[in-house]
């Protein structure tokens, strides 16, 4: 039987998408599933493998999930389990779908994948689509062969463009931008794609959404001590230069949920009572960050003597 933050799946069946990727749908064990929308996550939890992300890529109607795995060559675990040990039939579990990808609304959109990243803009193309709202998207990849769901995207004709590299074709992002000025731009895919998206959007920050795979290489300048009181567990405790406060917050016995500890999960958000942050995240958006009410405790810090968190 899961916990009240865990859910007890089987699965219902998987699918070759692509060369090196498997979908994989499940099912619920203990009741309807619960609602989600596009751009969520679900926490998977297999035995013998570290708990990863992935985003939910199927119909929010249903009362099924599905995501899809892309194998990687240095998977610490995660994808080589599912594509080696997971099998229809097996029961396991999962976190509950959480979104910090949402999508917001807009007059239109520009929807740009790489790879599997195409997995949390797929609902996203549907509900843009119900919802009359003109899409366009650009779907980049080394080749089709590896490149899942290209036949779900053939019932949306000429708004998809794919682009494979081994075709001798290469996608021109400024150009891409420049034509769809009034959109809002949602981009999941490797982070050299997302890193030449927002040098191509210097000025545009805040009409690009994405979602990492990995945390960008970010140097940021040594940061001295400060304090952190926790509301709830009533204790007030330092945080040295070296440490998180993620790290300090374990060392007092205090359970946080986390997984990536890189910042871009968005498990270990933590809403903020009193006092700034200095953001080290990549999961909340520039007006979010902008707010200070939470930040993420795997890597952010204070920017202040005393961060009061609601924990």
């Amino acid at each position: 039987m899961g916990t009240a933050s865990e859910l007890r799946v089987r699965v219902r069946g998987m699918i070759r998408e692509a060369e090196d990727v498997l979908s994989v749908e499940l099912e619920s064990l203990e009741g309807p599933l619960p609602a989600w929308q596009p751009g969520a996550h679900v926490d998977l939890l297999l035995p013998g493998a570290p708990a990863r992300q992935y985003s939910l890529c199927g119909n929010p109607a249903d009362q099924r999930y599905r995501i899809a795995v892309l194998r990687e060559p240095d998977s610490r675990g995660g994808s080589r389990a599912v594509h080696e040990r997971l099998r229809p039939g097996d029961e396991i579990t999962l976190r509950p779908p959480v979104n910090h990808f949402a999508l917001e609304p807009a007059p239109g959109y520009l929807f740009i994948a790489g790879g599997i990243g195409i997995t949390p803009l797929l609902p996203m193309l549907a509900a843009a689509d119900a919802a009359a709202v003109p899409w366009r998207l650009l779907y980049l990849g080394s080749s089709r062969a590896r490149m899942p769901f290209l036949n779900e995207l053939e019932r949306w004709g000429d708004a998809v463009t794919v682009i494979a590299r081994d075709e001798g074709i290469r996608a021109d992002l400024a150009a891409e931008i420049a034509a769809h000025s009034a959109e809002l731009v949602y981009a999941c895919g490797p982070q050299r794609l997302l890193a030449a998206l927002i040098e191509a959007m210097p000025d545009a920050e805040d009409r690009l959404r994405v979602e990492y795979f990995t945390a960008p290489a970010v140097e940021y300048k040594p940061g001295g001590p400060f304090r952190i009181r926790l509301d709830r567990a009533g204790l007030e405790l330092e945080v040295a230069p070296e440490e998180s406060i993620l790290d300090v917050m374990r060392g007092a016995g205090v359970d946080v949920l986390s997984d990536c500890e890189e910042g871009i999960c968005g498990s270990c958000e933590t809403r903020v009572v009193d006092g700034e942050v200095e953001h080290r995240d990549f999961v909340l958006t520039a007006q979010e960050k902008a707010r200070g009410d939470c930040l993420m405790v795997c890597v952010s810090r204070a920017a202040c003597p005393l961060l009061v968190l609601d924990a």
